[in-house]
């Protein structure tokens, strides 16, 4: 297991006691990570969730919303749980089983049929900015940890970031199921009165050469279809968060972010709260989903990706936790996979924003260079066709 300092551990009141049922949550991130288990209740409304933290009923909450916000989140009151400095990273050799690529929905050449379709919308201003995405099949010869699998995505991540989130308590088929990933995108951070965010949009795929991938860096700092992109971001955050705060700032020029697979053009956003009560639960259900994983305007993005795709599910909701303070931290679910009950196949997903000037070949390989972060993980990354 970690072995890490530890900052804060939350114990049950002594009228409370454990349902009977394991839940495991973890989120490693390199300045502060959560871990829990057991579980104390559960919880499809995140409404409810709010409430019961606020009443003093439960101590803590983690878990995951979803894309749809009509859809069950999938929340838990956990039994323990503890808040340590640092990252959950450690040097051990992790094992997953063999896996295979078992196929991707749209195929390569459907998902650039709905990125032409999206650009003709966007060119004809029905819409500002749309993310589409696909999904891969892995099969595996062995059941999947999830915890395994989580180790071994935080060891293959620079900032040492990743998650596992029991999908449980949203019940029906997501029984037994879990969410695990590697996401660096921040939608909300609460320190008290203090909030930060860290949205992400513009992206362009790494090379193993460094002067090679310096160019792409400033290639992508120099785009105007990224910086527009990601500027639809900002100003939609601005907007919910702005009149939260009673001071606020966000940059005009966003800054370089890198992961093993990807630039990204990323904004810090910071603010202090006019209202210290509101918890960090609240402000990431304000702020979900935002222009970065739906699009804009939000309900007209929100309505052509749900009537073009699947359901999305967990993929591009948010996993984080909030605590009896108020405190807590919610990410952006991306790069990220769903294991399925019986830990034999996974489903990993991939999206990226569509504007006007979009090119649909470039929309697919950016895809694919996200699906990256999973199929690492299984050594499967040059396994992936286009």
């Amino acid at each position: 297991m970690f072995a890490l300092a530890e900052v804060a551990e939350y114990p049950l009141h002594t009228n409370r006691s454990d349902n009977g049922a394991d839940s495991v949550f973890l989120l490693s991130r390199r300045q502060t990570s959560v871990q829990t288990s057991g579980v104390v209740e559960e919880f499809d409304s995140a409404f409810d969730a709010v409430e019961g933290l606020k009443t003093g009923r439960i101590d803590s909450v983690v878990g995951a919303l979803p894309f749809a916000p009509s859809t069950p989140c999938a929340l838990t009151a956990p039994l323990s749980f503890t808040r340590t400095r640092g990252d959950l990273h450690h040097s051990g050799a992790v094992n997953l089983p063999s896996a295979k690529v078992a196929g991707c929905k749209p195929s390569p050449v459907e998902h650039t049929r709905r990125v032409r379709g999206a650009i003709t919308r966007l060119q004809a201003g029905e819409l500002d900015k749309v993310v589409l995405a696909r999904t891969l099949a892995i099969a595996t010869e062995s059941p999947i940890s999830p915890t395994a699998l989580t180790r071994k995505l935080i060891s293959l991540d620079h900032s040492h970031n990743g998650f596992c989130v029991d999908l449980s308590p949203a019940g029906g088929k997501y029984r037994g199921r879990a969410l695990v990933g590697s996401t660096p995108e921040v939608l909300i951070e609460r320190r008290g009165d203090i909030v930060t965010c860290h949205p992400l949009a513009g992206s362009i795929a790494r090379h193993p050469d460094s002067k090679q991938d310096e160019a792409h860096a400033q290639e992508l700092l120099a785009s105007t279809k990224d910086l527009s992109e990601h500027k639809f971001v900002v100003d939609s955050i601005s907007a919910v968060l702005g009149p939260l705060c009673r001071s606020f700032s966000a940059p005009s020029t966003p800054e370089l972010l890198r992961t093993p697979q990807l630039w990204h053009l990323g904004t810090k956003i910071e603010g202090v709260l006019a209202d210290p009560n509101t918890t960090a639960l609240e402000l990431a259900l304000a702020l979900h989903p935002t222009p970065a994983i739906c699009g804009t305007p939000t309900d007209a993005a929100r309505d052509h990706i749900t009537g073009t795709e699947d359901d999305r599910g967990f993929y591009a909701g948010a996993i984080g936790w909030c605590d009896r303070t108020g405190d807590g931290e919610w990410m952006v679910a991306i790069r990220c996979a769903e294991i399925a009950a019986d830990g034999l196949s996974a489903k990993a997903y991939a999206g990226g924003g569509i504007v006007a000037s979009s090119d649909p070949d470039t929309e697919l390989r950016e895809t694919s260079t996200k699906f990256r972060t999973i199929l690492s993980a299984f050594d499967l990354a040059e396994d992936l066709a286009e």
